[in-house]
């Protein structure tokens, strides 16, 4: 399997190979590349890989601009620190999203997911995009321990979701909080993206919680929740412009 590593930390990288020479496979690193800029020209001159194992933060930018200059047809399995661009890593060719520090069974099941599915797609990597691009069923409901009993909360009744010291709680419209046992990433990709957007690291919000817009300067945005978060909520200046997408759609 021919691959292309592209990520901007020498002692990742070397991790990474590192890792790789220890799969089950039988693995070609064709080169290792540290920026957009590298990556682009690398791209034009050589052959397309049979995958891409791509970080996201990388020294002149985000590793999605790749996509805007480079037709890229192969699969590509992200890693990075943060677990809050899974949603965009998947509009990009992805078949998996890895959190550093990458876990050498978590390379070895993304491998071996990529092998599953080219086997199902008889190679056909347009059958595999299209495969992912198909529209997922988003959890109705979720049950919930409170105390010795258990309800069910809808996901309609959920206002937001907020993580705090490593709890993460679900406020309902009325103001009713319930402890869950996940992450905002997990409830991320549970939620319909249509009605809920991850505002920050901290809140994911139903979009009909959301009263008013402020603008704090500098392209960020202040959220006003219902019911009241009891802090400030701001969209950094990098996510405005989806947010803002996300509310006029």
């Amino acid at each position: 399997m021919k691959i292309l590593i592209i990520e901007d930390e020498q002692p990742a990288a070397a991790r990474l190979i590192a890792a790789l020479e220890q799969t089950s496979g039988n693995i070609d690193v064709q080169a290792v590349l540290s920026s957009v800029a590298e990556s682009v020209n690398w791209l034009r001159n050589h052959e397309m890989p049979d995958l891409i194992l791509m970080d996201i933060e990388l020294t002149d930018g985000r590793s999605f601009r790749i996509f805007d200059e480079i037709n890229i047809e192969c699969p590509v399995i992200f890693s990075t620190a943060y677990d809050e661009y899974w949603q965009e890593a998947f509009e990009h060719n992805s078949i998996d999203y890895l959190l550093k520090p990458i876990k050498p069974e978590k390379l070895e099941a993304a491998l071996k997911k990529y092998e599953t599915l080219k086997l199902h797609f008889t190679g056909s990597f347009e059958q595999l995009k299209t495969w992912e691009q198909q529209p997922k069923g988003y959890k109705k409901r979720f049950l919930i321990k409170r105390g010795t009993d258990y309800i069910s909360l809808k996901t309609t009744d959920i206002a937001y979701c907020y993580a705090a010291h490593k709890i993460v709680c679900l406020v309902d419209g009325q103001g009713s909080k319930y402890l869950l046992d996940k992450s905002l990433a997990d409830l991320e990709r549970d939620l319909d993206p249509a009605v809920f957007f991850r505002l920050n690291r901290k809140y994911l919000a139903n979009i009909n919680a959301i009263l008013k817009l402020k603008s704090l300067g500098k392209g960020k945005l202040q959220v006003e929740l219902s019911p009241p978060a009891g802090e400030e909520v701001v969209v950094s200046a990098e996510q405005t412009a989806s947010f803002k997408d996300w509310m006029d759609a």
